[in-house]
């Protein structure tokens, strides 16, 4: 097998290579400025694998060297290489041959390989260049050469890498909400309507719950922006504790959030409700600034005043379920959580409310006994609201660990 010719130094790469050499007789080429990097070098030569190593080195890059293409390849799969200078004739694997499989690796990224070899011909480089290879230097090679093609494809990579980043962020905030994490009302429409028709298909329960923070106005004039986005954030995060992971759980407005429960009937639906009204019932997290500081000592209590309300972070739920005599659809199902929403504020807030073919509203109690304060209901809806049933909904849990009226992990 044919092994590539030693690289022939040139007049000022001698002079660096002579022992006792002065710096003066023979200056160092500035190398381009570019930020460190790691390089790996594939070369069965060790004199030139040594000597271009010397050169990266001396301009500020981690170099790794292996003997052949295929040491190369094994090495690039373990991830954190930058770039890779392929030595085009080697045994086991040949250079053109490595530059094709590393292409082939790095389909999602963007790898720079430089072919360095011997050959100077415009086949030869007609033909790395077009398997894949993104630049080519012949031997021998000039130092102040080489680092500034070393630099550009270390410059194209970080372009390539900073546009793949904005790109992965884009596609998650076209899903996600900014702030909380959670999914945005573009996602929570599209897989609502995905679930809709899932539960009509397999005729199962379908249940959908949507929570909104009482006061959140009271909470930004009060004690500023800040500590009313740590109270979304807290609620947000109290959701996502109760439910499982099939749920889908999404910001639907400023101070609303929506749940989704598939495979879930009545009973379950109130669990789950009740759970997230007590995980989200506390005190939010406080904001700066001299103002309200003095608002808190002047009261004497170190509180933060609510406008007239109260002090604690609280929140309302309403919830809407799917078979029922109103809802026949995705849109009704969601008008029907919104009226369930509204009729549990206008009672005060700060409790749950059910939109069933018997309307059902009640607070659950935040001690160890849940006390629950049942009263008649207005109608909000045809025929869609009667008096509470007198019969109470458990919060208990069922012996094998899941939700009365839920299926599932």
């Amino acid at each position: 097998m044919p092994t590539s010719d030693p690289p022939r130094v040139r007049p000022s790469d001698a002079a660096e290579l002579r022992p006792g050499a002065e710096a003066a007789s023979s200056p160092r080429p500035p190398s381009t400025p570019t930020e460190p990097a790691r390089i790996l070098i594939a070369d069965d030569d060790r004199f030139a694998r040594d000597l271009l190593a010397g050169i990266l080195r001396g301009a500020g890059h981690t170099v790794e060297m292996v003997d052949d293409g295929q040491e190369a390849v094994d090495r690039v799969a373990q991830g954190g290489v930058d770039l890779v200078l392929l030595d085009v004739v080697m045994p086991r694997l040949s250079g053109l041959e490595a530059c094709r499989i590393l292409k082939g690796m790095t389909l999602d990224g963007f790898l720079p390989v430089v072919l360095v070899t011997v050959r100077t011909d415009t086949a030869s480089r007609v033909e790395g260049l077009r398997i894949g290879a993104d630049d080519y230097v012949s031997k021998p090679y000039e130092e102040t050469e080489l680092l500034a093609r070393v630099a550009s494809m270390l410059r194209i990579k970080r372009l390539h890498d900073q546009v793949a980043t904005q790109k992965a962020r884009f596609e998650r905030l076209s899903v996600h909400d900014e702030l909380t994490s959670l999914y945005n009302y573009r996602y929570l429409n599209t897989r609502l309507t995905e679930e809709f028709k899932r539960a009509e298909r397999y005729h199962e329960p379908f249940a959908c719950l949507l929570i909104d923070i009482d006061q959140l106005r009271a909470v930004n004039d009060v004690s500023g922006r800040t500590a009313g986005d740590a109270a979304i954030l807290r609620v947000a995060d109290g959701i996502r504790r109760c439910v499982r992971e099939v749920d889908v759980v999404a910001r639907y407005g400023g101070d609303e959030f929506l749940v989704v429960l598939p495979s879930t009937h009545f009973a379950g639906s109130v669990v789950v409700a009740e759970r997230i009204w007590r995980e989200c019932s506390g005190r939010p997290v406080s904001g700066d600034g001299e103002a309200r500081r003095d608002d808190a000592v002047a009261l004497g209590t170190g509180e933060l005043p609510w406008a007239d309300g109260p002090r604690d972070l609280k929140v309302s739920v309403g919830v809407a379920l799917y078979p029922s005599r109103d809802v026949r659809s995705k849109d009704a199902l969601l008008r029907a959580a919104d009226s369930a929403l509204a009729q549990a504020k206008r009672e005060g807030g700060h409790r749950i409310c059910v939109f069933q073919q018997q309307g059902y509203i009640y607070t659950p109690s935040l001690g160890p006994t849940a006390t629950r304060d049942r009263r008649p209901v207005t109608a909000t809806a045809p025929d869609s609201w009667r008096p509470a049933a007198e019969r109470p909904i458990s919060s208990s849990r069922s012996g094998d660990g899941q939700d009365p009226g839920r299926k599932g992990p």
